[in-house]
Parts: structure tokens; C-alpha cells; sequence
């Protein structure tokens, strides 16, 4: 900004495999968000490379991102995101409906996993009519609905109470498990975080301690 320079992250180096885990843990302001958004092509840092399946994401153009993140990415916020005007069920439809994927198809595979989130008979309700919890999960179905490669997860649970949080928890490890996908994601809390294989601690923009194996 003006004469300003801020360096949120610095000399980054990390490596994820098809089926890893991982939990990016530290103090705010350590540039968590930052990273996540960069691995996922929501930002562009300003040196480096982010290769995803041997291509330099970096390089690509911003309908090409648009395509990739609609295929092969799949994202879940601390704040659910979903569109007020549409349905949970149209929520979870629409990456599917992007792709230009026939309804029918698209309608039966988002009220199945609907249903193994627990949200059998929610499924017209809109957003302002579920429960914090309920829009979450509405939230993962739509991330997975596309059956992403690597799923990023940034403070899923910092909006639920305890109780909802852990639920949520247990179904996102419960479908990691289940489909084959790497899962990312930045959580304060480090009870969370002890579930995953790997846990990645930023302290200052830089990588201060590494705990697990990758997968």
C-alpha cells in the first residue's frame, strides 16, 4: 500500500498428497487465511509457485481458476456463504449446475448427500430458515457435491457452538475418509487439529514447526 510493504507469507514450502490431512494452526495474523486462499486460487501471491497436479495455478487465467476451482476444488468458510434466495438443495446443486450437468442428475445427488449430513427434509428450507449448524452442513454438501480432489477448509467451525462444531467435525472426517480427496484446513483450535495427520504451525508468515506426516 503506498510506500508500505506488509510480507504476509515468507518462504513457504509445503507439499500435499492425494489423500493428506492437514491442519494449519497459529496466533491471528499469521497468515493462515492468506495461505489457504493462495493453495485454493482465490489469491495470487506475488512470487512463488502453487503447482496443482503438475500445473503452475499461478499462470492460468481467471476463467481457467473458475473452472478448476468448480471441478477439482472444493471450499468451506467460517461464514456459510450460501445464497439467501435459493434453497439448500439449490445451494448444494449449483457447482453441479455450472458444469451444465443435467437436473435430474444433479437434483438426486444432492439430496443423497443431504441426507447423510443429517439434513433429510431440510432440503427446501432456505438459508435464513436453518440453524447455524444446518447452514454449515449445507455448506459441506455443497463443497463436496462435485466430489473435489482437495477440499479447503478455513475456521469451518468458528461460528458453532461446541457441540455443533465437533458433529461437523466428525462428518467432514467421516466423508475424508470415505472419498478420495486431501483435505486442508485452518482451525484455531487445537483440539481440532489434533485429529489430522499433520498439523503445519505459522508463526509471523513463516512455517515455525511441522507436526505429523503428510499422509
Amino acid at each position: 500500500m503506498g510506500s508500505a510493504v506488509t510480507e504476509v507469507l515468507r518462504g513457504i514450502d509445503l507439499d500435499f498428497s492425494a489423500k493428506s490431512l492437514t491442519a494449519i494452526v497459529g496466533a491471528s495474523g499469521a497468515g493462515k487465511s492468506t495461505l489457504l486462499h493462495i493453495l485454493g486460487s482465490l489469491d495470487h501471491a506475488t512470487r512463488g509457485k502453487v503447482i496443482f497436479e503438475g500445473e503452475d495455478i499461478q499462470s492460468k487465467s481467471d476463467e481457467e481458476l473458475s473452472e478448476l476451482r468448480n471441478v477439482a476444488i472444493g471450499f468451506v468458510f467460517q461464514f456459510h456463504h450460501l445464497l439467501p434466495e435459493f434453497s439448500a438443495l439449490e445451494n448444494v446443486m449449483m457447482p453441479l449446475w455450472l458444469r451444465g450437468e443435467a437436473k435430474a442428475k444433479v437434483a438426486q445427488k444432492a439430496r443423497t448427500l443431504l441426507k447423510r449430513l443429517g439434513l433429510e427434509g431440510r432440503e427446501d428450507h432456505r438459508p435464513t430458515e436453518l440453524s447455524g449448524g444446518e447452514q454449515q452442513r449445507v455448506a459441506v454438501a455443497r463443497a463436496l457435491v462435485g466430489s473435489p480432489r482437495i477440499l479447503f477448509a478455513d475456521e469451518p467451525t468458528g461460528n458453532l457452538d461446541q457441540e455443533n462444531g465437533e458433529k461437523l467435525m466428525d462428518l467432514l472426517l467421516e466423508l475424508y475418509r470415505e472419498q478420495n480427496m486431501a483435505v486442508v484446513m485452518v482451525t484455531h483450535n487445537l483440539e481440532i487439529a489434533g485429529r489430522f495427520r499433520r498439523v503445519v504451525e505459522l508463526e509471523d508468515g513463516c512455517i515455525a514447526k511441522v507436526t505429523g506426516e503428510d499422509a
